[in-house]
Protein backbone atom coordinates (compact mmCIF):
# COMPACT_ATOMS: atom_id res chain seq x y z
CA UNK A 1 0.00 0.00 0.00
CA UNK A 2 1.78 3.02 -1.08
CA UNK A 3 1.38 6.29 1.18
CA UNK A 4 0.87 9.87 -0.28
CA UNK A 5 1.75 12.68 1.94
CA UNK A 6 0.28 16.27 1.58
CA UNK A 7 1.51 19.22 3.98
CA UNK A 8 -1.00 22.32 4.85
CA UNK A 9 -0.83 24.94 7.34
CA UNK A 10 -3.86 25.84 9.62
CA UNK A 11 -4.68 29.25 10.21
CA UNK A 12 -2.20 30.08 13.06
CA UNK A 13 0.29 28.68 10.87
CA UNK A 14 0.84 25.38 13.10
CA UNK A 15 1.97 22.31 11.19
CA UNK A 16 -0.69 20.01 10.09
CA UNK A 17 0.07 16.69 8.02
CA UNK A 18 -2.32 14.91 6.00
CA UNK A 19 -1.78 11.62 5.15
CA UNK A 20 -3.85 9.52 2.92
CA UNK A 21 -4.22 5.73 3.02
CA UNK A 22 -5.75 4.05 0.37
CA UNK A 23 -5.43 4.30 -3.69
CA UNK A 24 -9.33 5.51 -4.63
CA UNK A 25 -11.43 2.94 -5.03
CA UNK A 26 -15.86 2.79 -5.97
CA UNK A 27 -16.96 5.36 -3.62
CA UNK A 28 -19.19 5.11 -1.15
CA UNK A 29 -22.59 6.83 -1.18
CA UNK A 30 -23.01 7.05 3.08
CA UNK A 31 -19.25 8.15 3.81
CA UNK A 32 -19.48 12.17 3.16
CA UNK A 33 -16.92 13.50 -0.03
CA UNK A 34 -15.85 9.57 0.05
CA UNK A 35 -13.19 10.28 2.95
CA UNK A 36 -13.55 9.72 6.22
CA UNK A 37 -11.36 12.52 8.08
CA UNK A 38 -10.12 12.59 11.38
CA UNK A 39 -8.25 15.57 13.08
CA UNK A 40 -5.58 14.96 15.70
CA UNK A 41 -5.35 17.89 17.95
CA UNK A 42 -2.21 17.47 20.81
CA UNK A 43 0.53 19.13 22.51
CA UNK A 44 3.54 18.98 20.20
CA UNK A 45 5.66 20.56 21.74
CA UNK A 46 5.30 21.18 25.56
CA UNK A 47 4.63 19.49 29.30
CA UNK A 48 2.99 16.34 27.19
CA UNK A 49 4.68 15.86 24.29
CA UNK A 50 6.61 12.74 25.49
CA UNK A 51 3.71 10.95 27.00
CA UNK A 52 1.21 11.82 24.23
CA UNK A 53 2.65 14.48 21.53
CA UNK A 54 3.63 13.65 18.10
CA UNK A 55 3.53 9.30 18.70
CA UNK A 56 -0.34 9.68 19.32
CA UNK A 57 -0.62 9.94 15.41
CA UNK A 58 1.22 7.10 14.93
CA UNK A 59 -1.27 5.07 17.19
CA UNK A 60 -3.59 6.48 14.45
CA UNK A 61 -2.21 4.94 12.03
CA UNK A 62 -1.76 2.25 13.52
CA UNK A 63 -5.60 2.00 14.26
CA UNK A 64 -6.03 2.57 9.93
CA UNK A 65 -3.74 -0.03 9.19
CA UNK A 66 -5.47 -3.16 11.11
CA UNK A 67 -8.73 -2.17 9.78
CA UNK A 68 -7.31 -2.49 6.27
CA UNK A 69 -6.39 1.09 5.43
CA UNK A 70 -9.66 1.93 4.12
CA UNK A 71 -13.65 1.87 5.12
CA UNK A 72 -16.36 1.10 2.97
CA UNK A 73 -14.02 1.92 0.02
CA UNK A 74 -13.54 5.10 1.66
CA UNK A 75 -10.19 6.84 1.81
CA UNK A 76 -8.87 8.17 5.75
CA UNK A 77 -7.32 11.25 6.08
CA UNK A 78 -5.53 12.07 8.87
CA UNK A 79 -5.09 16.08 9.88
CA UNK A 80 -2.30 16.85 12.94
CA UNK A 81 -2.04 20.23 14.82
CA UNK A 82 -0.63 21.27 18.13
CA UNK A 83 -2.93 22.67 20.40
CA UNK A 84 0.25 24.48 22.47
CA UNK A 85 -1.70 23.75 25.56
CA UNK A 86 -4.01 26.88 24.26
CA UNK A 87 -7.89 27.06 24.37
CA UNK A 88 -7.81 29.92 21.97
CA UNK A 89 -5.05 28.31 19.22
CA UNK A 90 -7.06 24.71 19.86
CA UNK A 91 -10.30 26.41 19.01
CA UNK A 92 -8.59 27.85 16.12
CA UNK A 93 -7.54 24.58 14.51
CA UNK A 94 -10.81 22.90 15.70
CA UNK A 95 -13.20 25.24 13.60
CA UNK A 96 -10.47 25.67 10.44
CA UNK A 97 -10.78 21.74 10.57
CA UNK A 98 -14.59 21.89 10.36
CA UNK A 99 -14.81 24.85 8.37
CA UNK A 100 -12.62 24.49 5.41
CA UNK A 101 -11.40 20.27 5.79
CA UNK A 102 -14.99 18.99 6.86
CA UNK A 103 -13.48 16.84 9.83
CA UNK A 104 -15.47 13.62 10.89
CA UNK A 105 -13.63 13.49 13.98
CA UNK A 106 -11.26 14.85 16.50
CA UNK A 107 -8.63 12.59 18.66
CA UNK A 108 -6.08 13.51 20.86
CA UNK A 109 -7.73 16.43 23.27
CA UNK A 110 -4.88 16.56 26.08
CA UNK A 111 -5.11 19.83 27.90
CA UNK A 112 -8.51 20.32 29.72
CA UNK A 113 -8.96 23.65 28.72
CA UNK A 114 -8.23 23.09 25.53
CA UNK A 115 -10.44 20.02 24.95
CA UNK A 116 -13.51 21.61 26.70
CA UNK A 117 -13.16 24.15 24.28
CA UNK A 118 -13.10 22.46 21.10
CA UNK A 119 -15.59 19.65 22.08
CA UNK A 120 -18.13 22.48 21.97
CA UNK A 121 -16.91 23.41 19.02
CA UNK A 122 -17.58 20.30 17.85
CA UNK A 123 -21.14 19.60 19.33
CA UNK A 124 -22.11 22.86 17.16
CA UNK A 125 -21.36 21.58 14.33
CA UNK A 126 -22.70 17.74 15.11
CA UNK A 127 -19.24 16.45 14.52
CA UNK A 128 -17.13 13.95 16.34
CA UNK A 129 -14.85 14.18 19.47
CA UNK A 130 -12.90 11.23 21.11
CA UNK A 131 -11.30 12.65 24.23
CA UNK A 132 -7.83 10.64 24.87
CA UNK A 133 -5.62 12.82 26.99
CA UNK A 134 -7.66 15.07 28.96
CA UNK A 135 -8.27 13.94 32.63
CA UNK A 136 -11.22 15.84 33.98
CA UNK A 137 -14.43 14.65 35.10
CA UNK A 138 -16.02 17.48 33.88
CA UNK A 139 -15.49 16.24 30.06
CA UNK A 140 -18.17 13.82 30.84
CA UNK A 141 -20.05 15.68 33.73
CA UNK A 142 -21.01 19.14 33.61
CA UNK A 143 -19.48 19.20 29.90
CA UNK A 144 -21.36 16.29 29.32
CA UNK A 145 -22.84 16.09 25.03
CA UNK A 146 -23.92 13.79 22.57
CA UNK A 147 -20.90 14.91 20.66
CA UNK A 148 -17.93 13.26 22.73
CA UNK A 149 -17.07 10.17 24.24
CA UNK A 150 -14.07 9.85 27.36
CA UNK A 151 -11.94 7.50 26.93
CA UNK A 152 -8.54 6.94 28.44
CA UNK A 153 -9.35 7.87 32.60
CA UNK A 154 -10.28 10.66 34.30
CA UNK A 155 -10.22 12.09 37.45
CA UNK A 156 -12.59 10.11 39.44
CA UNK A 157 -10.71 7.08 38.30
CA UNK A 158 -7.09 8.15 39.14
CA UNK A 159 -8.53 9.93 42.98
CA UNK A 160 -10.24 6.31 43.67
CA UNK A 161 -7.34 4.17 42.39
CA UNK A 162 -4.58 5.51 44.44
CA UNK A 163 -5.94 7.97 47.08
CA UNK A 164 -8.64 5.61 48.38
CA UNK A 165 -6.10 2.90 48.08
CA UNK A 166 -3.21 5.02 50.19
CA UNK A 167 -5.63 6.62 52.87
CA UNK A 168 -7.06 3.01 53.46
CA UNK A 169 -2.92 1.84 54.76
CA UNK A 170 -3.31 4.63 57.46
CA UNK A 171 -1.75 8.21 55.69
CA UNK A 172 -4.46 10.32 56.57
CA UNK A 173 -2.96 13.23 56.31
CA UNK A 174 -2.85 15.20 52.89
CA UNK A 175 -1.36 17.88 51.35
CA UNK A 176 -2.47 18.71 47.77
CA UNK A 177 -0.35 20.44 45.37
CA UNK A 178 -2.27 21.29 42.18
CA UNK A 179 -1.61 22.43 38.71
CA UNK A 180 -3.58 25.76 38.65
CA UNK A 181 -6.04 25.34 35.64
CA UNK A 182 -9.56 22.99 35.16
CA UNK A 183 -7.57 19.49 35.10
CA UNK A 184 -6.23 20.37 38.09
CA UNK A 185 -8.46 22.15 39.92
CA UNK A 186 -11.01 18.91 38.55
CA UNK A 187 -8.24 15.98 40.12
CA UNK A 188 -8.03 18.66 43.40
CA UNK A 189 -11.85 18.27 43.81
CA UNK A 190 -11.93 14.54 43.04
CA UNK A 191 -9.04 13.38 45.63
CA UNK A 192 -9.97 15.90 48.95
CA UNK A 193 -13.38 14.03 48.04
CA UNK A 194 -11.89 10.63 48.24
CA UNK A 195 -9.44 11.23 51.29
CA UNK A 196 -12.03 12.74 53.60
CA UNK A 197 -14.76 10.03 52.21
CA UNK A 198 -12.16 7.35 53.59
CA UNK A 199 -11.32 9.28 56.84
CA UNK A 200 -8.66 11.45 55.64
CA UNK A 201 -8.00 15.03 56.26
CA UNK A 202 -6.21 17.74 53.76
CA UNK A 203 -3.52 19.64 55.97
CA UNK A 204 -2.71 21.81 53.28
CA UNK A 205 -2.59 22.95 49.71
CA UNK A 206 -1.25 25.09 46.96
CA UNK A 207 -1.80 25.47 42.85
CA UNK A 208 1.39 26.10 40.87
CA UNK A 209 1.09 28.19 37.48
CA UNK A 210 0.82 25.40 34.60
CA UNK A 211 3.42 24.94 33.21
CA UNK A 212 5.80 25.50 35.94
CA UNK A 213 9.58 24.97 35.96
CA UNK A 214 10.74 25.53 39.50
CA UNK A 215 8.65 23.91 42.25
CA UNK A 216 11.47 24.38 45.30
CA UNK A 217 8.85 26.63 47.22
CA UNK A 218 5.81 24.81 46.36
CA UNK A 219 8.01 21.21 47.97
CA UNK A 220 9.18 23.25 50.17
CA UNK A 221 5.93 24.31 51.60
CA UNK A 222 4.60 20.48 51.28
CA UNK A 223 7.37 19.23 53.52
CA UNK A 224 6.63 21.83 56.20
CA UNK A 225 2.92 20.59 56.34
CA UNK A 226 3.65 17.50 57.82
CA UNK A 227 1.40 15.54 55.99
CA UNK A 228 1.46 11.95 55.63
CA UNK A 229 1.40 12.19 51.49
CA UNK A 230 1.65 14.65 49.07
CA UNK A 231 -0.89 14.49 46.31
CA UNK A 232 0.39 15.63 42.61
CA UNK A 233 -2.37 17.14 40.93
CA UNK A 234 -0.30 17.66 37.82
CA UNK A 235 0.61 15.37 34.47
CA UNK A 236 3.49 15.15 32.11
CA UNK A 237 6.52 17.74 32.50
CA UNK A 238 5.09 19.60 35.85
CA UNK A 239 4.74 16.14 37.55
CA UNK A 240 8.76 14.88 36.48
CA UNK A 241 9.99 18.92 37.86
CA UNK A 242 7.72 18.14 41.21
CA UNK A 243 9.38 14.63 41.79
CA UNK A 244 12.53 15.68 41.31
CA UNK A 245 12.18 18.43 43.17
CA UNK A 246 11.33 16.14 45.87
CA UNK A 247 14.18 14.27 45.64
CA UNK A 248 16.37 16.95 45.51
CA UNK A 249 15.26 17.69 49.29
CA UNK A 250 14.49 14.17 50.49
CA UNK A 251 11.04 14.16 50.85
CA UNK A 252 10.15 10.63 50.42
CA UNK A 253 13.32 9.53 52.55
CA UNK A 254 12.31 11.59 55.30
CA UNK A 255 8.97 9.18 55.60
CA UNK A 256 6.48 11.60 53.35
CA UNK A 257 4.61 9.88 50.22
CA UNK A 258 4.61 11.12 46.98
CA UNK A 259 1.56 9.82 45.22
CA UNK A 260 1.30 11.06 41.77
CA UNK A 261 -2.03 11.22 40.43
CA UNK A 262 -1.69 11.18 36.45
CA UNK A 263 2.01 9.47 35.47
CA UNK A 264 3.35 8.09 32.68
CA UNK A 265 5.93 5.28 32.22
CA UNK A 266 7.94 7.94 30.28
CA UNK A 267 7.62 10.20 33.51
CA UNK A 268 9.52 7.52 35.11
CA UNK A 269 12.24 7.27 32.58
CA UNK A 270 12.64 11.27 33.01
CA UNK A 271 13.02 11.02 36.56
CA UNK A 272 15.13 8.23 36.98
CA UNK A 273 14.72 5.28 39.75
CA UNK A 274 16.88 6.67 42.34
CA UNK A 275 13.93 10.00 42.45
CA UNK A 276 10.89 7.69 41.51
CA UNK A 277 11.32 5.44 44.76
CA UNK A 278 8.38 5.15 46.80
CA UNK A 279 6.46 7.03 44.44
CA UNK A 280 2.74 5.04 43.92
CA UNK A 281 0.59 5.89 41.40
CA UNK A 282 -2.43 3.93 39.57
CA UNK A 283 -2.20 3.42 35.23
CA UNK A 284 -5.39 2.92 32.80
CA UNK A 285 -3.29 0.53 31.00
CA UNK A 286 0.35 -0.50 30.91
CA UNK A 287 2.00 -2.44 27.94
CA UNK A 288 2.86 -5.42 30.22
CA UNK A 289 -0.54 -6.31 30.80
CA UNK A 290 -0.55 -9.74 28.93
CA UNK A 291 0.67 -11.23 25.68
CA UNK A 292 -1.63 -9.27 23.64
CA UNK A 293 -0.48 -5.85 25.22
CA UNK A 294 3.20 -6.84 24.71
CA UNK A 295 2.51 -8.08 20.75
CA UNK A 296 1.30 -4.36 20.14
CA UNK A 297 3.19 -2.40 21.91
CA UNK A 298 6.39 -4.27 20.36
CA UNK A 299 5.13 -3.13 17.30
CA UNK A 300 4.78 0.70 18.34
CA UNK A 301 8.15 0.52 19.55
CA UNK A 302 9.36 -0.89 16.18
CA UNK A 303 7.39 2.02 14.68
CA UNK A 304 7.97 4.75 16.83
CA UNK A 305 11.42 3.57 18.92
CA UNK A 306 9.32 4.07 22.71
CA UNK A 307 7.30 2.11 24.63
CA UNK A 308 3.67 3.55 24.36
CA UNK A 309 1.54 5.02 27.56
CA UNK A 310 -1.64 4.40 28.50
CA UNK A 311 -2.93 7.27 26.26
CA UNK A 312 -1.21 5.64 23.28
CA UNK A 313 -2.98 2.94 23.20
CA UNK A 314 -6.38 4.32 24.03
CA UNK A 315 -5.71 6.38 20.84
CA UNK A 316 -5.47 3.31 18.93
CA UNK A 317 -8.35 1.50 20.60
CA UNK A 318 -10.87 4.59 20.00
CA UNK A 319 -9.62 5.40 16.50
CA UNK A 320 -10.28 1.68 15.43
CA UNK A 321 -13.46 1.39 17.43
CA UNK A 322 -14.71 4.53 15.38
CA UNK A 323 -13.68 2.99 11.82
CA UNK A 324 -15.39 -0.16 12.66
CA UNK A 325 -18.68 1.46 13.80
CA UNK A 326 -18.38 3.23 10.06
CA UNK A 327 -17.35 -0.15 8.99
CA UNK A 328 -20.57 -1.61 10.70
CA UNK A 329 -23.05 1.12 9.28
CA UNK A 330 -21.54 2.13 6.33
CA UNK A 331 -22.34 6.22 6.88
CA UNK A 332 -20.20 8.62 8.66
CA UNK A 333 -22.91 10.47 10.11
CA UNK A 334 -21.72 11.35 13.51
CA UNK A 335 -24.85 10.21 15.57
CA UNK A 336 -25.32 7.17 13.57
CA UNK A 337 -21.82 6.41 14.03
CA UNK A 338 -21.68 7.17 17.72
CA UNK A 339 -24.82 5.07 18.71
CA UNK A 340 -23.13 2.23 16.74
CA UNK A 341 -19.91 2.62 18.87
CA UNK A 342 -22.23 2.56 21.84
CA UNK A 343 -23.85 -0.61 21.06
CA UNK A 344 -20.80 -2.30 20.04
CA UNK A 345 -18.54 -4.02 23.30
CA UNK A 346 -15.15 -3.24 23.26
CA UNK A 347 -13.06 -5.89 23.14
CA UNK A 348 -9.03 -4.92 22.04
CA UNK A 349 -5.64 -4.07 23.62
CA UNK A 350 -6.87 -1.31 26.08
CA UNK A 351 -10.16 -3.10 27.22
CA UNK A 352 -12.04 -5.90 27.63
CA UNK A 353 -15.79 -6.17 28.13
CA UNK A 354 -15.57 -2.39 27.60
CA UNK A 355 -18.81 0.17 26.78
CA UNK A 356 -19.44 3.24 26.59
CA UNK A 357 -21.89 4.82 28.62
CA UNK A 358 -24.67 7.30 27.98
CA UNK A 359 -23.04 10.44 28.71
CA UNK A 360 -20.22 9.32 27.05
CA UNK A 361 -17.86 7.78 29.49
CA UNK A 362 -15.75 4.66 28.25
CA UNK A 363 -15.88 2.38 30.68
CA UNK A 364 -14.05 -1.09 31.34
CA UNK A 365 -15.78 -3.90 32.95
CA UNK A 366 -12.42 -6.35 33.46
CA UNK A 367 -10.64 -7.38 36.84
CA UNK A 368 -8.24 -4.75 35.86
CA UNK A 369 -10.08 -1.56 35.88
CA UNK A 370 -7.69 1.09 37.07
CA UNK A 371 -5.23 -0.70 38.49
CA UNK A 372 -4.17 -0.52 41.79
CA UNK A 373 -1.64 1.30 43.50
CA UNK A 374 2.12 0.56 42.05
CA UNK A 375 5.14 0.74 43.79
CA UNK A 376 8.38 2.02 41.10
CA UNK A 377 11.21 -0.67 42.27
CA UNK A 378 12.03 -2.01 38.59
CA UNK A 379 13.16 -0.14 35.19
CA UNK A 380 10.28 0.82 33.02
CA UNK A 381 11.15 0.26 29.60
Amino acid sequence: MQLSRRFAMTALSAAVLTAVYAPQVTANEGISDNEIRIGYLADMSGVYRDPIGPLGEDAIHMAIEDVGGSVQGANIVVFSADDRNSPDVGSSVVREWIDERNVDMVTGLVASSVTLAAVSLLQEADKLGLVNGAVSSGVTNEHCSPNHIHWVYDTWAMSNGTAKAITQEGYKNWYLLSADYSFGHALEADVERIVTENGGTIVGRARHPFPNNDFSSFMLQAQASGADVIALNNAGGDTINAVQTAGEFGITQAGQVLAGMVLFSTDIRSIGLENAQGLQFTKAWYYDLNEETRAWAERFRERTGSMPTMVHAGIYSSTRHYLEAIAAVGTDDTQTVRQQMADTPINDIFAKNGYIREDGRRVKLSSCVWRAVERVAYPVD
